[in-house]
């Protein structure tokens, strides 16, 4: 919803090429519980007249049935939309709202402050620009405050309003304002935190929120509104590097060769020289076409479609960067990763990655540490990332990719972990450079070998007269099961002691060998066949058993 305007019904053209040129602003709101975010919200929409005339009839009635405010409009049902949100008063999804002044857009998010939905939060700081961070004046500066404050560092949130809400309830001590800014100064300092603003205020009555409260005259800073319209977020965007992941190759016809994409940093322009990564082509640029016409130059996040002078092979998920401004290309880094599924991270095991438009498979090397975001203490060398935990990571894709460290660039340096057999979002991260590399030659383990192919290793015999079609049942079934094996016959393998042999190497590198005719003495499990008939039963029998017992 957009503010009201006399130009609306002047010159609606004039009005809306007006808004159309708006800066826009990315915001969220976060911090602990019932510290105010969806009331602030709510207040900002209703004294910047953002609510229409049947969403103000409906709060009124909602008020009455659920709010927690008495007789007053309860502001926050504008935003806790779901029946769970509202029959417990919390915030639980993320939810987005639009609206405008004269002078900026905004989209706001509203984050859960509950412990539990912190990957909420770090889904809606991922885009954001600013965060204004709730702090109850009664109860300073709490765990999840300190816990969201980091995850706002960590995502390269730069610009970090501090609102220090119901100010009300203490009487707007000047001394109570002042002794929670020195708090969260001091736990600031550890983040590196620069640009931060306290406002004290009072989301339930409006004071300071979109103009200056007289019951605060000892506070001279400016108050929310006037903050967001005016802080400065144009210097935070990447200039100077260029990036375009390709997400598109256009080829309508033989005349026309284009490469689609975001500009994710920088600025080009028709001459310049680029190269494709990662393969390392050059070539010039030729024309940058858009919907409205070519363009002389095209900057940070616009949509573009680029020619070259030259025909290079340039794929989806490939990268055009300036020549002599190249990022990293590796398939080895390390980076911070948010965890955000009950299912703890298992190091070892594959993982889709999707880096941009590029989408890849690749495993958790090792953790390095896991922070502790209440103390910023850093944990070593844990075995798992839990719901929720933030940790430093070693991972090694399938293949390279071209990638930025994330202050640089959170296009190019940011990325998700998909679970490969459930297609969820399991984890966010945010490349925090490159790898060791003495590290990555260590040798591969038995436990990295069991996490890789999710099965443990087993020697199974086939015995009985059909034992050559028993075994290829058997290796049916098991790969049926997401299992791994490799069948032995007196074809490939020769007489009974060299299938002996091969099965032992088979299992001590993770594999499941099934043999014909192989002593009991190997084998972990044995079973035997004498007619086709019997073979399905016998099968299904066998993996029943070794599923059951864990022994595959």
């Amino acid at each position: 919803m957009s503010h009201q305007s006399d130009l609306i019904a002047e010159d609606i053209q004039a009005y809306l090429s007006q808004h159309e040129n708006k800066q826009l602003l990315r915001l969220l709101t976060c911090g602990s519980v019932d510290d105010g975010k969806s009331t602030l919200i709510g207040r900002l929409l209703h004294d910047t007249k953002m609510i229409y005339e049947d969403h103000m009839a409906s709060l009124k009635t909602d008020s009455a049935k659920m709010g927690t405010t008495g007789e007053k409009l309860d502001l926050a049902l504008l935003v806790d939309g779901l029946q769970a949100e509202r029959e417990q008063g919390i915030t639980i999804d993320v939810a987005y709202r639009f609206f405008s002044t004269d002078k900026r857009k905004f989209i706001i998010a509203d984050t859960p402050g509950h412990e539990q939905y912190t990957r909420n939060m770090a889904t809606g700081a991922s885009t954001a620009q600013l965060a204004i961070l709730m702090i109850d004046a009664r109860h300073g500066v709490l765990t999840q405050t300190r816990r969201h404050s980091y995850i706002a560092s960590l995502l390269g949130i730069r610009h970090i309003v501090v609102a220090v809400n119901k100010m009300d309830l203490v009487d707007f001590s000047e001394q109570r304002f002042n002794e929670i800014k020195d708090d969260y100064l001091a736990f600031a300092a550890k983040l590196g935190l620069k640009d931060i603003r306290f406002v004290p205020m009072s989301a339930l009555e409006g004071d300071n929120v979109v103009n200056r409260s007289e019951n605060t005259p000892w506070f001279t800073g400016q108050p929310l509104m006037e903050i967001l319209e005016t802080v400065e977020v144009s210097r935070d965007k990447n200039m100077e590097h260029f990036r375009l992941p390709v997400q598109y190759v256009n080829r309508p016809n033989l005349n026309f060769r284009g490469f689609c994409g975001t500009i994710a940093s920088g600025v080009i322009r028709p001459g310049d020289e680029v190269m494709a990564l990662p393969s390392r082509r050059t070539s010039k640029v030729k024309d940058i076409v858009t919907f409205d016409g070519n363009l002389e130059e095209a900057y940070i996040d616009q949509a573009v479609t680029l020619t070259l002078e030259d025909e290079i092979d340039v794929s989806r998920g490939d990268m055009l960067v300036k020549v002599g401004d190249e990022p990293e290309v590796d398939n080895h880094f390390n980076a911070n990763i948010v965890w955000m599924t009950d299912a703890p991270l298992e190091t070892g095991r594959l993982y889709n990655i999707k880096l941009g438009p590029n989408f890849t498979s690749g495993t958790i090397k090792k953790i390095h540490h896991q922070t502790d975001v209440n103390t910023l203490e850093q944990n070593a060398n844990p075995s798992q990332l839990a719901l929720n935990e933030i940790g430093l990571c070693e991972l090694t894709l399938n293949q390279p990719v071209a990638y930025d460290n994330y202050p640089g660039s959170h296009a190019t340096g940011s990325f998700i972990v998909i679970d490969r057999l459930t297609n969820i979002t399991v984890g966010a991260g945010m490349i925090a450079g490159q790898a060791d590399k003495a590290s990555s030659f260590e040798p591969v383990s038995t436990e990295e070998r069991e996490r890789r192919l999710a099965q443990k290793p087993a020697i199974v015999g086939c015995g009985g007269k059909q034992a050559t079609s028993l075994a290829l049942a058997v290796e049916r079934a098991l790969f049926d099961h997401g299992k791994t094996s490799v069948v032995l016959t007196e074809d490939n393998t020769g007489d009974a002691d060299d299938r002996r042999r091969a099965a032992q190497l088979l299992s001590a590198h993770g594999l499941i060998a099934v043999a014909v005719n192989l002593g009991s003495d190997v084998a972990s499990a044995s079973v035997s066949a004498d007619s086709e008939q019997e073979i399905p039963a016998a099968v299904s029998q066998l993996v029943q058993d070794l599923i059951r017992s864990k022994r595959i």
